[in-house]
């Protein structure tokens, strides 16, 4: 049985390319919003919202030239917001740039 940390590792290898990143980190938020958005007041922006988020992230696929991760399997509807989260706060903390380094110069 595959476990929830090898579906992120998958994922981040088929999100490897910076565009397809950045449009990640915008458009996985701007669905999320677009359903709260629909379900509580404005359906129509909330639509926009929705239909605009996946343009983006067809958008990075297509410059990546892969194709969407839940093409494999429904799971990954909760692996990609995980994941946004995950890189949010790697970038914020720096923890990307000192583990691909293995951590040196860190201690001083």
């Amino acid at each position: 049985m595959t476990t929830f940390s090898e579906y992120m590792a998958q994922y981040d290898h088929e999100h490897a390319n910076p565009w397809n990143k950045v449009l990640h980190g915008v458009g996985i938020p701007v669905i999320i919003a677009g359903i709260i958005v629909f379900a509580l007041t404005f359906w129509r922006t909330g639509a926009a919202l929705f239909v605009g988020g996946w343009a983006l992230l067809f958008l990075g696929h297509r410059i990546e030239g892969n194709k969407p991760a839940f093409f494999q399997g429904v799971i990954y509807f909760l692996v990609g917001p995980v994941w946004i989260a995950k890189e949010v706060k790697d970038a914020l903390l720096g923890r990307r740039a000192a583990s691909q380094s293995g951590g040196e110069g860190r201690e001083r």
